[in-house]
């Protein structure tokens, strides 16, 4: 039986969590006197009140933590985020008040962000965000800091994670489970090898991409939209940014494309990212102990899963 979090286990989290941020906030020279939590699922969110500064610290992760892993992952957001501002590129960028680099206490790995007042009750248009994603990659095909191949794929988390779930079958039943494996044992190799990716998709140009859906990682700040959550950040195909996404974000990302004079979205590698995606999701549901509330968010794409032809070599399409 699975051990799922209590509502005073989470706030207890929260608690810690903030703890840390404002204990460390100061150890940096802030003045920290009435935290605030913005956002509470994923990552806690703090703004380090009344200092212009907000603390975002990972606490849903795979367990057992691996806060050195985490660090370098958070160094790449850090980096490309702050190069893309030098770059008058709109987004959420690091605060120039603190070293642009994690921090970890009391078992927390943690950044720190500008605080940028949001536009409250602004309501997202994702396919104008599709289109927008056009934009940011034709800006961040300049970026060449250091970024791994495909890792906002999390092959070992979609590895472990499968195998833990058959301990778990009030999560996903075996036949789903046994689906999942032979799904994952057609993809994982050109996820995790960038020669059999090329290999497999030649001609395809592989450059930095968001990695978490930029489409509904889009901050509506009170003086305009800017790109957030660059936390899996990393190099691979557009298409990766746009998995998951209706036929009317594909066409609007590819008006955006032709504006910018860069290629348009490739039906078949979209089916490669829609196959991969759906199985991050299926290993999703592992961290659900750590989050009840994120077994109902899931369903939907756990259920539409079931409803996809599965993958077979050697087509992609879902």
């Amino acid at each position: 039986m699975t051990t799922f979090l209590t509502p005073q286990q989470r706030a207890d989290r929260t608690s810690a969590v903030v703890a840390a941020a404002v204990a460390a906030g100061r150890g940096l020279g802030l003045t920290v006197g009435e935290p605030t939590v913005l956002h509470d699922v994923f990552s806690v969110v703090v703004h380090l009140a009344p200092a212009p500064v907000v603390a975002r610290i990972p606490t849903v992760l795979p367990q057992p933590v691996d806060l050195a892993a985490l660090a370098r992952r958070q160094q790449d957001e850090l980096d490309v985020t702050r190069w893309l501002a030098d770059q008058g590129v709109p987004v959420l960028a690091p605060s120039p008040l603190v070293p642009h680099e994690p921090l970890q206490r009391d078992g927390f790995s943690m950044t720190f962000w500008a605080y940028v007042e949001e536009a409250r009750g602004k309501e997202p248009d994702y396919v104008a965000n599709a289109a927008s994603v056009a934009d940011l990659h034709a800006a961040l095909r300049g970026y060449q800091g250091r970024l791994e191949f495909l890792s906002a794929a999390e092959p070992d988390f979609i590895a472990d994670s499968l195998a833990q779930l058959e301990a778990h079958p009030e999560l996903i039943g075996a036949d789903e489970l046994d689906r999942a494996r032979r799904e994952w044992s057609i993809l994982e190799p050109f996820v995790r090898s960038r020669d059999a990716f090329e290999s497999r998709f030649p001609g395809v140009e592989l450059q930095p991409i968001h990695g978490d859906s930029p489409p509904a990682n889009i901050f509506s700040a009170v003086d305009g939209d800017r790109y957030a959550d660059f936390e899996l950040v990393t190099l691979g195909p557009v298409e990766w940014d746009l998995a998951g996404l209706g036929s009317e974000h594909v066409a609007a990302y590819d008006l955006g494309a032709r504006r910018n004079g860069t290629r348009v979205l490739d039906p078949e590698l979209l089916g490669f990212v829609n196959a991969v995606g759906m199985l991050r999701v299926v290993a999703t549901l592992s961290l659900v102990p750590q989050l009840p509330e994120l077994s109902e968010y899931l369903k939907p794409a756990v259920d539409h899963w079931r409803t996809t032809v599965e993958v077979s070599r050697p087509s992609y399409r879902t």
